[in-house]
């Protein structure tokens, strides 16, 4: 089968990004200057381009990957090999964003030469520009051993799904006084580790706020209000591509789901009563269009990166 990612659609919408290549400088010049920091999730080449396109500042390629396309329960079965082989994926796409890989489970609970070992995989070998870690005051001997390998970390707090056994499920985190003090001092801790931005989830927007407000590092909130430095949230969620479960904490933008789900019935209905492929989908005998002394086909008719050509074209 061929396939070929369409240069532009039928309106001239590129799926190119706007304005300049960002850096992880990004995270501490929008924490200075006060302006609110976008990170969506991306975990192949089309939504890494997608989410580029739309003027993200950073893209999260997180082990959510595991519910949203490998069909796992949870995240906890995913793999080191799993996440590098989606962040080679998302880093292909060029996004000109910095790319942020999940250090899955597992991959940095053993001891510190194994944190640095597979935190080098997802720089060397996928291409992330840093990696992010769950857990507070436990991880810090994992994140300054990153560090040490020059290697970017993002911390994670409140709610942090790799705990969910210990957890006992999906919970809000960080009600009551006590559990509001220790989060403050677990996020003070994981700045001073040196971490460069720490993910809240799924805590009371004051005590969200409270935190972003203490730290010099910016927040980046996931159902933990609008008192963040930034937001981020799993690309399948805003964009309505499952009908089922969805968090308080999900927008949706769109509805994409139901719209594919639309589309393969058309197409189906089309192929089965004989009415696709029309005319203009076939390739004829003779070549169809002019082409100039580059061979590039000036026809009229959409580019693709990449002409396809039939035998004699």
């Amino acid at each position: 089968m061929i396939s070929r990612w369409p240069r532009n659609d039928l309106k001239g919408i590129t799926m190119e990004r706007k304005g300049k290549t960002l850096t992880m400088s990004v995270f501490a010049r929008r924490k200075r200057q006060g302006k609110k920091i976008v990170v969506l999730t991306a975990y192949d080449l089309t939504s890494a381009l997608i989410a580029s396109a739309g003027g993200v500042d950073a893209i999260l390629v997180g082990d959510s990957v595991g519910m949203v396309v490998l069909g796992y329960e949870n995240t906890l079965p995913v793999t080191v090999d799993e996440m590098v082989h989606h962040c080679r994926a998302v880093c292909r796409a060029k996004p000109q964003v910095p790319v942020i890989a999940d250090m899955p489970y597992g991959s940095f609970h053993v001891n510190t030469a194994e944190t640095v070992r597979h935190g080098l995989r997802l720089v060397k070998e996928a291409g992330a520009s840093a990696v992010k870690v769950e857990g507070g005051s436990q991880r810090t001997a994992a994140i300054r051993a990153l560090l040490d390998a020059e290697i970017p970390v993002m911390g994670h707090l409140g709610l942090t799904p790799q705990s969910l056994n210990r957890l006992g499920g999906y919970r809000v985190q960080g009600r009551g006084k006590e559990a509001a003090a220790a989060l403050l001092d677990e996020a003070v801790l994981l700045e001073e580790a040196g971490c460069f931005a720490i993910v809240l989830e799924c805590i009371p927007s004051a005590v969200a706020q409270k935190i972003s407000a203490r730290l010099t590092i910016p927040t980046i909130g996931i159902g933990a209000g609008p008192g963040c430095d930034g937001q981020v949230l799993v690309i399948h969620d805003m964009l309505g591509l499952f009908t089922g479960l969805k968090p308080k904490f999900v927008k949706r933008y769109a509805e994409l789901g139901a719209s594919a789900v639309a589309a393969v019935e058309r197409y189906t209905a089309e192929v089965r009563d004989g009415s696709f492929p029309e005319a203009e989908h076939e390739y004829g005998e003779e070549r169809t269009g002019r082409r100039d002394g580059t061979g590039a086909n000036v026809s009229g008719q959409s580019g693709y990166l990449g002409s396809v050509k039939a035998d004699g074209d």
